[in-house]
């Protein structure tokens, strides 16, 4: 029988610490191999760890609520499973790229085993460019705080490697210096908005909102945020304070893609196995209209303006739980229209089942949400930081419409869609802006009505 010490796992490349939440299995318990054993929580990913081998927990070394730093040892456990040097971790059939898990003899001859990750629900994935690492959680409570980047790489960090921690940077918030003199020096940098309230969200920011308060008596029900939610408000809340938004609308005609879909559907599903939605055409068009206009493809950071090369496209897709997630497509401009449906349906079916892995959901560089499936005509939507610009597409309705001919102009019913495009007006002007969401557009409305699939 060996001594096997449980590692919290490594979840992404940006992912370097996890909080414990919960414990599923006590000291003394046995559990069977796959079985979770924990949950843990980082800034982007809630999940549940399972264990890589039958046995049973002899020592805990982590309790609930501890933050804990990848590649460290959780707890203990014996198992009479055969532990060989290397070890494949079941975890492959989440994620689209499969790591090894690490396995090293240690000193009390025990064996270190970093467990597998079933993926849940998943919050918005947030990305700063810098040559120093920072975890997500500490880049959060810099944007809250309004720490540019110039003063995030002055604070020293007693992590590993020199990395700032959770607390290294509360400890420099709190001493911080005042930096209203030194903002207007500094004039030529983008803005910060600093929302200032009493509430700690769950991220160790500040929330956005002071909770009402309601006297005794009341007819409300009072329900508290569930985890995810309150990472999604945070988010909302710092993409507003960070980008000043402004959103242009267009209708486009695209009675040629629902004729055409509706034709095409049935054969389409026979031949390739795939549901063919309006997605993907849009998708195809908005990749189009980025590669005409890749000033929409950028993020920022400080001064300088990113310009991505890779075109990965968001879909935010509502979860179960009423939340909302956005898997993205990585190199979205590499796929044809088939390829396009398929990535659509399996990351839409992997949200509906709470399988999405860390990689899903990652990455993205231009975010596409349908407001449309809820009956919205269109929508304000914001935008996910730290990308600069996000399109709405609203539902498609009958109306009638002037059509123009060589012979004269006639009214008919057409299939008429509106489009709201959202952009941060620091980097993209209305110029840009609106040209972009008209390219995309004209794309639908050009759409081959005979194309073969």
């Amino acid at each position: 029988m060996a001594e096997v010490e449980l590692i919290m796992p490594k979840m992404g490349e940006s992912i370097m610490e996890a909080t414990i939440l919960k414990w599923l299995k006590s000291e003394g318990e046995t559990f069977e191999l796959d079985e979770s054993v924990l949950e843990i929580a980082t800034d982007k990913v809630d999940s549940d760890v399972p264990a890589p081998h039958a046995g049973t927990i002899t020592k805990i070394l982590f309790q609930e609520g501890d933050v804990v730093e990848v590649g460290k040892a959780i707890a203990r456990y014996t198992t009479e499973a055969e532990v060989s040097s290397t070890v494949e971790t079941p975890v492959k059939k989440l994620a689209k790229k499969e790591e090894p898990v690490e396995v090293a003899a240690i000193s009390n001859g025990s064996t270190q085993i970093e467990a597998p990750v079933a993926v849940a629900d998943a919050p918005v994935n947030v990305k700063v460019q810098s040559d120093r690492f920072y975890s997500p959680l500490v880049m959060n409570i810099a944007r809250n705080e309004g720490i540019q980047m110039s003063e995030l790489e002055r604070i020293p960090g007693n992590g590993k490697n020199g990395r700032v921690t959770k607390k290294d940077i509360l400890a420099y918030i709190k001493n911080r210096p005042d930096t209203n003199a030194a903002a207007t020096n500094e004039t030529t940098r983008a803005p910060n908005i600093q929302v200032k309230t009493p509430e700690v969200g769950t991220n160790g920011v500040k929330a956005s909102v002071a909770s009402p308060v309601f006297k005794e008596g009341q007819n409300v029900e009072i329900v508290e945020m569930d985890r995810m939610r309150k990472l999604i408000a945070d988010h909302m809340v710092m993409s507003k304070s960070t980008s000043p938004h402004v959103t242009s609308f267009v209708e486009a005609d695209v009675t040629n893609i629902v004729n055409w879909r509706n034709r095409v559907k049935a054969d389409f599903q026979k031949k390739q196995g795939e549901k063919i939605t309006f997605t993907p055409i849009f998708i195809e068009a908005v990749v189009k209209a980025i590669k005409d206009f890749p000033g929409v493809n950028v993020s920022v950071d400080g001064n300088n303006i990113i310009y991505k090369k890779d075109i990965n496209v968001g879909m935010a897709t509502a979860l179960p739980s009423g939340n909302l997630i956005v898997p993205v497509i990585k190199n979205a401009d590499q796929f044809n229209l088939i390829g396009l449906t398929k990535q659509v349906n399996s990351l839409a079916e992997k949200a509906r089942t709470n399988i999405l892995s860390p990689n899903d959901i990652q990455g993205g560089t231009y975010t596409v949400t349908n407001v449309g499936t809820f009956g919205n005509v269109m929508g304000t939507p914001i935008i996910n930081q730290p990308q600069v610009a996000i399109l709405a597409l609203g539902a498609i309705r009958k109306k009638p419409a002037v059509i123009e001919t060589p012979e004269g102009d006639f009214i008919g019913i057409r299939h008429m869609m509106f489009m709201s495009h959202a952009y941060d007006h620091r980097v993209v002007d209305g110029f840009l802006g609106g040209s972009f969401v008209r390219k995309v557009a004209d794309y639908l409305e050009a759409f081959d009505p005979n194309r073969e699939i």
